[in-house]
């Protein structure tokens, strides 16, 4: 009898134990991919601020490695449990590593592939940020607005102008992922907005011409931190941006002599005095034209 009720006590706790192991959620993954400017970093106003060799240019990237960190902090507390940043300003040797939160990986330099601004991401990542970013090329009101950079003036991806956060946000969409995060002036984020719909947005300063008015740094920081705990709060809400095949894209160059080299690319078209179409059922085999066109 002794034996029996010791086996059945026994079973109770094995069966009371799984019940109670069942009832926790086990832990998942969160990968978070982070893609980082600087012309829309809080205080930053100046094209010389943003260039190595500039004055200040030393602060700013610290500022830049600062928001950055503020992002990954507010990922961490949602439960990341991965973080990767790229480095995608300039000479994408901006960032400070010995200052970058030590639970983030960090990409520098440029590859010189596809993926651009976007090396690194696939799909298995949950979520992409983008810090600091800016405006597009002939934003009015927008600090540093341009598109890539100086040789180009309009980007359209099946025939919508898109600043990078457009072009951007569609790489991350190839893989399934969706953009949840982008911080940079009022003009970016509203941008971001237009073109992703859902998204979380923090606005560090608003353009004034030229000018800007600056939120200061360390409230910039809190912002961001808090913004990215909710994005990632309500991962749900967000959808991944995603081109419908084929793609084209079209790019408009300040210069028409761009317009004519780029046009001798293979199964590139010439639209325009200025501009050059290229078309293609998949997105990388299209960035594959970019990465040349715009290089």
């Amino acid at each position: 009898m002794k034996k029996t009720t010791a086996l059945t006590l026994i079973l109770w706790f094995l069966v009371l134990g799984s019940f109670a192991l069942a009832s926790f959620p086990s832990s998942s993954k969160l990968k978070i991919f982070i893609s980082v400017d600087m012309e829309g970093i809080s205080g930053v106003i100046s094209g010389e601020e943003t260039d190595q060799g500039g004055r200040d240019y030393g602060l700013f990237r610290q500022l830049m490695t600062e928001e950055v960190n503020a992002a990954i902090e507010g990922a961490l507390q949602a439960g990341a449990t991965e973080i990767v940043v790229r480095d995608a300003h300039g000479s994408a040797l901006n960032i400070l590593p010995h200052l970058l939160n030590p639970e983030a990986l960090l990409i520098r330099e440029w590859s010189q592939g596809p993926l651009d601004m976007m090396e690194g991401i696939d799909k298995t990542f949950d979520a992409v940020f983008f810090i600091g970013y800016h405006a597009q090329a002939g934003t009015p009101d927008a600090v540093l607005k341009h598109t890539i950079n100086g040789t180009i003036y309009d980007l359209k991806l099946n025939s919508k102008v898109v600043p990078e956060v457009g072009l951007n946000a569609a790489i991350a969409g190839y893989f399934g992922v969706p953009v949840a995060l982008v911080t940079g002036d009022l003009a970016a984020t509203r941008q971001a907005e237009e073109v992703l719909g859902d998204v979380s947005t923090v606005a560090v300063k608003e353009g004034i011409g030229k000018a800007g008015k600056m939120i200061h740094p360390e409230k910039t920081r809190k912002l961001i931190k808090a913004a990215a705990v909710e994005a990632l709060g309500n991962l749900a809400r967000y959808k991944p941006f995603k081109l419908t095949s084929p793609v084209t894209m079209e790019i408009t160059f300040t210069r028409e002599d761009l317009a004519a080299k780029a046009s001798w690319i293979p199964g590139a078209r010439r639209t325009g005095n200025r501009s050059v179409a290229f078309t293609h059922q998949d997105l990388i085999e299209v960035m594959k034209f970019y990465l040349i066109a715009a290089g």
